[in-house]
């Protein structure tokens, strides 16, 4: 082991090979990281028996740790909840961060006589039912919109006791009246009467639908049998309710009887989940979370995390968890199925839609508040996505235009930090070649911008994007090579049929995935190029077709000639004009000049 004391190297050789928890504690006897293991030797001694680390928080972390303490549990999962709940109450420093800085909703069924059934967001270890949490208070109020039309519950605080109802504390209150509460409080309704209504809302809530319309159905043809037509029709309401409100779940398949479904999308610093719990078919819970990676931590412990959270929430039961990613973990009577194929991984899919919305969501968020951060993540995205060796701060990205080979030109666009330079754009008139020739304007261009940055001593950028497949992409070569600057910077070119990326001698192109920030850059760029180009090709076009006798006059160009012919109509009409009335179109000087030369070339 390396630099590390005897006294903790002896502590690290004396732990058991067994499931487990392990705390690290820095100098000051204060818990700094809290991990779970499989094996608890061999994990505690993998952070000390090498010489570099991966991640600089990793080895930030081994330097600081002065002591370990650990606990021998069961098995994984055991060691899982551990670890969760040990978390939570020490917060260490270098463990993941749960970023959920929203207060969602929950439903409450209160510890007491006649429960109330309300949402809340506060949750108290009273003893009382929380179900939950509801990331949208819209389906939260639907699901208690369903049960208020179905079941007479209870809105006051009143204590509800039997001496208290006995004494006549209370009277019936308008909700009564109104016929939203059968009146408990005055003895109307018998306590054995108002928990078989709780028992079927808290039925409701947990998504077993099916069973309370069973019963009810039961109750119904019961009170067809005696003739109590009234009560029979107030039940076929119910179910009717019931029905509907089923209908509008989120159905995935009949067959998915009783399952957690779990996604993740990760970058090297932050990681998106998203958690499903399905009942007999119909998605009944959705959570989404974002952590924050502390030590460059795994996707399948950050799943393992979140799963053992999300269950303990959700207080769900279900044996099969279905992921997104291959886990390999064994806890007791539960199973884990990476889905591929079929119900299983449409259901997957749609988790997987579930947190690409959120993390998006997420993202925009924090890119109000820290612009940086955003910049940051799309560079990184794209180092990545193209194998750069540098960030991308500088990117630049040609393009050429001409009509029928007439008045070649090129556009130069530059992004810096992500976003447009435009400052630094640049036109170019191309020069040395005669007819279209995209492939040789490519490389004159390229040739000419580089090689007066060199002879400038500026700064090149770390990535220069070419609009156009092979061709293209080797002639910008040809002069990356004449200015010596291969393997200097990064050179691309992207072909816009199939939105390819084409690198250097390499045939086989890089598709990258088009709801990446990355191709959404490259294909900014190259469309800002091709309008910047556009742009100055139209005007040399419209400049050699304006040939107006007054574009002959020192001073005046073809956006001042046209603003005259635009005020006075002709050229004829302008040559009789005063000083002054010129004037309100061209400044003095030019207004002079124009004078001058209608004096000097008065026709006879």
């Amino acid at each position: 082991m390396n630099s590390i004391a005897p006294s903790l190297e002896d502590k690290i050789k004396g732990l058991p090979y067994k499931p487990g928890v392990y705390q690290y504690l820095d100098k000051s006897g204060v818990i700094i990281y809290v991990g779970k293991a499989k094996n608890l030797r061999k994990r505690v001694g993998s952070y000390f028996n090498r010489d570099r680390y991966e991640s600089g928080k990793t080895a930030l972390l081994v330097r600081n740790i002065r002591d370990v303490e650990h606990i021998v549990v069961e098995n994984e999962y055991e060691a899982l909840l551990l670890e969760n709940s040990m978390i939570k109450e020490h917060q260490p420093k270098f463990n993941i961060q749960l970023r959920d800085d929203k207060t969602y909703p929950w439903i409450c069924i209160k510890n007491e006589r006649f429960p109330r059934v309300f949402p809340t967001r506060n949750i108290f270890k009273d003893g009382s039912e929380y179900y939950g949490p509801y990331a949208s208070v819209k389906k939260m109020k639907a699901v208690l919109g369903v049960i208020s039309k179905i079941h007479k519950i209870r809105t006051c605080k009143y204590n509800l006791s039997e001496e208290n109802i006995n004494a006549g504390k209370f009277k019936v209150c308008l909700e009564h009246h109104l016929g939203n509460c059968l009146g408990p409080c005055e003895g109307k309704q018998t306590e054995e009467d108002y928990n078989q209504s709780v028992s079927e809302i808290r039925s409701i809530i947990k998504g077993d639908v099916d069973s309370v319309i069973s019963q009810m159905k039961q109750k119904m043809s019961v009170a067809a049998g005696v003739l109590d037509f009234e009560k029979a029709a107030e039940l076929k309401s119910r179910i009717d309710l019931l029905n509907d409100y089923q209908s509008k779940s989120v159905v995935v398949n009949p067959n998915l009887q009783n399952l957690d479904a779990v996604s993740i999308i990760a970058d090297d610093a932050y990681a998106y989940l998203n958690y499903l719990r399905v009942v007999k078919g119909a998605i009944i819970q959705s959570h989404s979370v974002e952590f924050k990676k502390k030590l460059d931590e795994s996707s399948e412990d950050l799943m393992l995390s979140f799963v053992a959270e999300m269950r303990n929430i959700f207080s769900s039961d279900a044996k099969e968890i279905v992921t997104s990613i291959p886990i390999d973990a064994t806890w007791d009577t539960m199973k884990f199925h990476h889905a591929q194929r079929g119900d299983k991984k449409a259901l997957i899919d749609f988790s997987l839609k579930n947190v690409r919305f959120f993390m998006l969501e997420r993202q925009r968020a924090q890119d109000k508040v820290d612009p940086e951060r955003h910049s940051n993540r799309i560079m990184k995205t794209i180092q990545k996505d193209l194998r750069l060796k540098e960030l991308p701060r500088h990117i630049e990205c040609f393009d050429n235009s001409n009509f029928q080979g007439s008045y070649p030109v090129a556009a130069c666009v530059v992004f810096k930090n992500a976003k447009p330079a435009k400052k630094d754009y640049r036109h170019f008139n191309i020069k040395t070649v005669e007819g279209p020739n995209d492939f040789a304007s490519m490389e004159e261009v390229i040739y000419r911008r580089y090689k007066r940055l060199q002879d400038e001593n500026q700064s090149m950028p770390q990535l220069i994007i070419v609009d156009g497949g092979k061709g293209q992409l080797s002639s910008a070569m040809k002069s990356i090579d004449k200015l010596g600057l291969r393997g200097k910077v990064a050179v691309v070119g992207i072909a816009k049929k199939l939105e390819e990326i084409f690198f250097p001698e390499d045939p086989i192109p890089l598709y990258i995935d088009k709801r990446s920030e990355s191709l959404k850059v490259i294909q900014r760029l190259r469309n800002e190029a091709h309008r910047f180009g556009i742009t100055h090709h139209r005007n040399k076009r419209s400049k050699a077709a304006f040939t107006s006798e007054l574009l002959n006059v020192q001073g005046i160009g073809v956006k001042t000639a046209k603003e005259l012919l635009r005020s006075f109509g002709s050229v004829d009409r302008i040559s009789k004009l005063k000083k002054e009335d010129l004037e309100k179109v061209l400044n003095t000087n030019q207004a002079e000049l124009l004078l001058s030369y209608f004096k000097d070339h008065k026709k006879p």
